[in-house]
């Protein structure tokens, strides 16, 4: 099969193996060459096949020489058609720990539900005893609950109708829109799944099962971002998920002593959900282009890897007043964003190439999937289908 980009909306449906690969491979590159002396060692990432959680594992990995289980939620390749990015990603990068000597295991299914918390369980008790850290990363549009309930998320403001630019990344126009609030009922199913709900079962679930160490890390990933976004983000439904996350992490401190948890705030970045949400792609081709230019860009694996040899390298974590752990310091140095509100006040259709990073952006949306890496031949005719070993029949 020669494997193409296909879009649908704001979803990349297919993906390829050996562009996945190659990305993974830098990662994991740049993981190795910024070692940490982070004490954690038997690390649980759920959430682990993409974007910052499929980063933490590569760094807790490379960077910090931990032993990582990872949770996926992911589709297997058939010779028909290509696997999830997600699952090549996993393949990649089992394959590279194994033959470097590092453990890694993946279970495959829904991490809300109880049978992959008990699954999960049987294999720390199995292979670790105890885990030392978990990593909560789950990106999901929807949760299932124990009784069947079926919750959904939505991406609105909750302040009234919000009006500003945003960019339609069909023919990159600069546009007005203007997005409706969210209901009561949709703000709840949002924070149900998206919130620090789920975090919190598998922090008891492993407790219970005494499956975790008593003074054990654990960290979810959240975002506050600029004025320009808040009111689609932080003061939005994804951002009241988001504070319901950071009030879980203190629920979890004070629930079990010993156990510190964290949310750590990170940076703005190309991600399937973040192309779905009006304003946010503008911003972040904004942003792109300033702090390419100030040299302080980073992606996943260089905050990731921050985390693990600045962040939480002497035992405890560096936070700010609040406790956040903030991996978004360098996107919101006060010039970066002086000059990006000064960009995004003049933007328009006619100068949008000169004043915002849209190559750049589409380039990360892309790499998502495996595509634009560079020496992979996408003319080739491959099989689509690759195995993960720890899942391997």
């Amino acid at each position: 099969m020669i494997i193409k980009p296909k879009t649908r909306g704001f979803i990349c449906t297919t993906a390829h193996p050996e562009g996945c690969k190659k990305f993974v491979s830098e990662q994991i590159e740049y993981a190795r060459a910024h070692k940490s002396g982070f004490a954690c060692k038997k690390v649980l990432v759920i959430g682990a096949s993409m974007g910052y959680g499929l980063s933490s594992r590569i760094a807790a990995a490379y960077s910090a020489g931990a032993s990582t289980i990872g949770i996926i939620f992911d589709k297997e390749g058939s010779e028909k058609k290509p696997a999830s990015a997600g699952w090549y990603n996993t393949a990649a990068f089992e394959e590279a720990a194994h033959d470097d000597g590092l453990y890694a295991k993946t279970i495959n299914g829904d991490a809300f539900s109880a049978e992959i918390k008990q699954q999960t369980i049987d294999l720390i008790k199995k292979d670790f005893g105890k885990v030392d850290m978990v990593i909560y990363s789950l990106a999901a549009p929807r949760r299932t609950t124990a009784d069947g309930t079926v919750y959904s998320s939505v991406l609105k403001t909750t302040e009234g109708n919000y009006t500003n630019k945003t960019i339609d990344l069909k023919d990159n126009t600069i546009q007005e829109v203007t997005i409706e609030p969210a209901t009561e009922e949709e703000v709840l199913h949002t924070v149900k799944v998206m919130g620090g709900e789920d975090w919190m079962d598998w922090i008891d679930a492993l407790a219970a099962a005494d499956a975790i160490e008593e003074n054990a890390v654990t960290i979810a990933f959240s975002y506050l971002g600029p004025e320009i976004t808040h009111p689609i983000y932080m003061n939005g439904s994804i951002g009241q998920a988001k504070k319901h996350v950071y009030e879980t992490s203190k629920l979890i401190s004070e629930k079990y002593s010993g156990i510190k948890a964290y949310t750590s705030v990170n940076k703005a970045l190309v991600t399937q959900s973040s192309s779905a949400i009006p304003v946010v792609p503008l911003y972040i081709s904004i942003l792109f282009k300033v702090m390419k230019k100030a040299g302080t860009h980073e992606g996943c694996i260089e905050q990731m890897t921050r985390l693990f040899t600045d962040k939480l390298a002497n035992g405890s974590a560096v936070t700010d007043s609040d406790g956040f752990i903030r991996l978004d310091d360098y996107e919101m140095k006060e010039d970066i964003q002086s000059e990006v509100k000064e960009i995004w006040n003049n933007v328009t259709t006619e100068n949008v190439s000169e004043s915002a990073d849209v190559d750049g952006y589409w380039n990360d949306f892309f790499a998502l999937f495996g595509f634009g890496a560079e020496g992979v031949d996408y003319e080739a005719d491959i099989s689509p289908v690759y195995d993960i070993p720890s899942l391997k029949n």
